[in-house]
């Protein structure tokens, strides 16, 4: 069926745009003439695919399709992708192993597309490293909205190139930038001191080992440790745990190994 308005100009159906016709006309007056980005788009059902396709591009989006895992870390290497929507349940390589793989090269943002029933996948994906979720069926006015604001923390990190920078330590929300000296979390750029800094770089370049306090000190103050030292080293840690923990009192990045060290926690 040919979608067209009265003036030749084609429409969206009612059930992908969900808008009324007097927004569609508002819509079109202030259109877009330029890519507001390109938004791979994954799920296994092609008619799923093909309407969120044609809502993207209403909304001024450049649209790459893919019908299975595979085709989407293909689809990474050929094209300049903005952010993935992603199925879950898909031949070949499903959805959270994709994921997976993704997230060795890319920070790309991700939303997981999941259906109500699948509540463990919606977990697996925000655990593997997913940035959210919207649920099939989708409410389109609802999923613009949160892709709009995930490209807009995305590109407010610097992160218009798709892969993660050799100059760049990326843990979840935690990014540390060697070149510029600066550290972000969740978006939004943190003051540390020089020996702050040190620190958490030392943690972040080796995530998941254990540090004892005297290794740190020897590491960042380059002097011999003696028994002092560790409430110096606690100190620091504590300031930089207020300044990257959203709750101190349970910290996500920097983790207390009691009776040994320090670590920092591994995300993906």
């Amino acid at each position: 069926m040919d979608h067209t308005g009265s003036h030749g100009r084609k429409t969206l159906p009612a059930e992908i745009r969900g808008r009324s016709e007097e927004e569609d006309m508002g819509a079109e007056r202030g259109a877009k003439t330029e890519s507001e980005g390109t938004i791979l788009v994954v799920d296994d059902n092609k008619e799923i695919v093909y309407s969120i396709s044609e809502l993207l591009k209403y909304e001024g989006y450049k649209v790459v399709q893919a019908y299975d895992g595979m085709q989407a870390l293909d689809a990474l290497e050929r094209e300049r992708i903005d952010l993935i929507l992603l199925d879950v349940m898909m031949p070949r390589l499903n959805g959270l192993s994709a994921l997976m793989k993704l997230r060795e090269n890319y920070r790309i943002p991700v939303i997981i597309l999941s259906a109500k029933t699948e509540e463990s996948d919606k977990v697996s994906g925000l655990v593997l490293g997913a940035d959210d979720y919207v649920e099939k069926p989708y409410n389109p006015a609802e999923l613009i909205a949160r892709v709009k604001a995930h490209l807009r923390r995305y590109r407010a990190w610097g992160g218009e190139a798709p892969r993660a920078e050799a100059d760049q330590i990326v843990n979840g929300g935690l990014v540390l930038d060697k070149k510029q000296r600066v550290v972000i979390v969740e978006g939004e750029e943190v003051r540390l001191t020089a020996t702050e800094y040190k620190i958490l770089e030392l943690l972040m370049e080796h995530p998941g080992q254990v540090f004892p306090a005297e290794q740190i000190y020897e590491n960042v103050w380059q002097e011999s440790a003696d028994y002092t030292v560790e409430n110096t080293v606690m100190v620091h840690i504590r300031h930089i745990r207020e300044k990257i923990e959203i709750d101190t009192k349970k910290p996500r990045y920097v983790k207390v190994v009691w009776g040994i060290g320090y670590k920092m926690e591994k995300y993906s």
